[in-house]
């Protein structure tokens, strides 16, 4: 791999306008990875040379986040081995499962957060956390992978004052997680829905919260510390938070009818319809594609039919609109109507994107170790040059 360095003649320090410069990184290519790449005009997402549409047919989340770690597909042996080492770490500490109960009873915590610090707990309670070898971050990885699905079906439970369901180690990743959110072994249809749903959020190359995971573990900072940095991320609405948006604006429009008038109304003010438009995608989410099938039976099955036929006039209208500007539906206009019909709270969506994302961010922090070099960008300084400091007793 080689890499250039800016030229020590670069001058970061001038007045605005005066250099041209990607903000926000837009289109910054920062790392070579083989996990996944997103081709933003043709529609396509692959993790390590495999379409999307492949493994959310054919895969499982445990075989997804085997490919994105371990960057091939298992042999059985192997893959029985990955799921016998992600079941023996579901359970988590009976101090970091009172922390969940206090905070989902008492006090008005977005889920994200409480996540964000039940994470940061079970680095406390890990011997090996601080270990600095590649065994140790590999089995970091791993436990976090499993116990990030534990925590959020705690968080979902004490949010509606109920006890924790401990996991059970004879269901799959995706069945267990709808086990110890709902109290009930769920029908194999809907944990076939949330084990997609899980594969399709697994990665999605260099998006925000992936890049902080990166950049932290390129100060050699430990897993779970890397890990709290892309739930921060996550958290915030341009990012993991739209699928929340999505059910939000819904409910707001009421009623199939009331959607196309709803639509062209926030347009004319300038209103941004969440679950539309990608940094990247500038045609339909493949991701979106999938989920809009699953919501066809999963919204049959719940009576929730009035959300997809609001969301397909939405759909439309906005096609029409902005669609020749690249404003297409993302994974979050549809996965947020999925959850929705299947019983699940609205607030756990984001928490929810993490416990698919989690296989991502593990894969990419263990990449980065391979081959790390401390993220140290620039900014073009446009401030004063010269400025003289005025004693306090001076200053009017």
């Amino acid at each position: 791999m080689t890499t250039t360095a800016a030229p020590q003649e670069v001058k970061y320090i001038g007045k605005p306008g005066e250099v041209s410069f990607a903000k926000g990184l837009e289109g910054v290519i920062v790392a070579e990875s083989v996990k996944s790449y997103v081709d933003g005009i043709a529609g396509r997402l692959i993790y390590h040379g495999i379409p999307i549409e492949v493994l959310a047919e054919k895969s499982t989340f445990e075989e997804t986040a085997f490919l994105l770690l371990y960057d091939k597909l298992p042999t059985e042996d192997e893959l029985d081995v990955y799921k016998m080492r992600l079941r023996q770490y579901r359970e988590i500490p009976d101090e970091v499962y009172d922390f969940i109960s206090r905070a989902g009873r008492r006090y008005n915590f977005h889920p994200m957060s409480v996540l964000r610090t039940a994470i940061s707990m079970l680095a406390a309670f890990d011997d090996s956390a601080e270990e600095d070898t590649m065994i140790a971050h590999e089995r970091e990885a791993i436990k976090l992978t499993s116990r990030i699905a534990t925590v959020v079906a705690a968080i979902g439970r004490a949010r509606k004052g109920l006890p924790p369901v401990h996991p059970r180690p004879d269901l799959s990743h995706a069945a267990n997680f709808l086990y110890m959110l709902f109290g009930e072994e769920p029908d194999p249809f809907y944990a076939r829905v949330m084990d997609v749903i899980l594969i399709l959020h697994a990665d999605h190359e260099c998006n925000a919260s992936t890049f902080t995971v990166r950049a932290i573990t390129s100060t050699l900072s430990d897993m779970y510390s890397a890990v709290v940095g892309g739930i921060a991320a996550l958290k915030g609405p341009l990012h993991g938070g739209a699928n929340e948006e999505v059910m939000h604006m819904l409910h707001e429009i009421g009623e199939v009818e009331n959607a196309e008038a709803w639509v062209l109304r926030a347009l004319a003010r300038k209103k941004k319809i969440p679950g539309f438009g990608h940094r990247v995608y500038k045609t339909y989410d493949p991701r979106a594609h999938i989920l809009k099938q699953y919501a066809l039976e999963v919204t049959r099955r719940a009576g929730t039919e009035k959300w997809l036929r609001m969301a397909e006039v939405i759909e439309r209208v906005m096609i029409e609109r902005l669609g020749q500007k690249g404003i297409q539906p993302n994974v979050d206009f549809y996965s947020g109507i999925v959850m929705a019909s299947m019983g699940i709270e609205t607030a756990l969506f984001t928490p929810i994107f993490a416990v698919g994302r989690i296989a991502g961010w593990v894969a990419h922090a263990l990449e980065q170790r391979k081959d790390n070099r401390i993220y140290r960008p620039r900014f073009f300084y446009v401030g004063p040059e010269h400025m003289e400091y005025i004693p306090i007793e001076e200053r009017g």
